[in-house]
């Protein structure tokens, strides 16, 4: 029954959904998850950065062996906070903490590029500005007034939100831009690869199988294929005398 009404839930939000998003342009992420140098990146970024607030709750540090890492690798790259390398990458905040902190608990981020998707999450970690007018001082184009706080400031900079009226002769319509105030470390082709890497890491943690599926699938098309025609030399070797 429980079900029932979340599907119903989600079923109804689903117009809001798509209303609220049918304005906003989306930048094209540049996902490879064949690239296992980016997502040794990315699972660094993320570790380094989202793990502290968000789980990645059905993901097992020893997956990573999957993109080229080693056992020791992992320990010395993604683990920070003394758990092994068969464990879960659970985050240390805890529930309460979270809710006093943020006001809401932040999510679980193991499936987030497939409920999102990847060109939502790059829009998204590049698209925040400041703004003194909400709790955290931070805001996002894309998402208003997100209780995350820009974690990445320092890398990005400090951006400001830039709004000019559109000379459409229609009335009220706005064009929103985003401009540094602030440089950060990173110039903005190093961020952009910086977000591109966490988001292609986060694309592979929603389904860190799907590499070797997809190459299943085509070893077993060949094969199938390859069956095909044998077994349609077989039928005109059975048949040649009946004709």
């Amino acid at each position: 029954m429980r079900l029932i009404k979340l599907l119903l839930f989600f079923i109804g939000l689903a117009p809001i959904l798509v209303f609220a998003a049918a304005d906003i342009k989306l930048d094209k992420a540049p996902i490879d998850t064949s690239d296992n140098a980016s997502l040794q990146r990315g699972a660094q970024s993320f570790v380094n950065y989202c793990l502290t607030c968000h789980g990645a709750s059905y993901m097992r540090y020893n997956r990573h062996q999957d993109i080229e890492l080693t056992n020791q690798e992992i320990s010395e790259r993604l683990i920070h906070t003394g758990q092994k390398v068969g464990d879960l990458m659970l985050t240390a905040m805890k529930k309460k903490e979270a809710e006093e902190w943020f006001g809401v608990v932040p999510p679980d981020l193991s499936i987030i590029a497939r409920s999102r998707g990847a060109d939502w999450l790059y829009t998204y970690l590049r698209a925040f500005y400041k703004d003194d007018s909400t709790a955290s001082g931070w805001n996002n184009l894309i998402f208003d007034r997100v209780a995350m706080p820009h974690v990445l400031y320092q890398l990005q900079g400090q951006q400001v939100l830039d709004v000019k009226s559109a000379d459409d002769g229609k009335g009220g319509s706005e064009i929103k831009k985003l401009k540094l105030s602030v440089p950060g470390a990173l110039s903005k082709q190093e961020y952009d690869k910086f977000a591109a890497d966490l988001v292609n890491y986060m694309v592979y943690l929603g389904e860190p199988h799907a590499n070797f599926r997809k190459k299943l699938g085509a070893i077993v098309m060949a094969f199938l294929l390859a069956m095909l025609g044998l077994t349609y030399l077989l039928k005109r070797e059975y048949w040649r005398d009946v004709h």
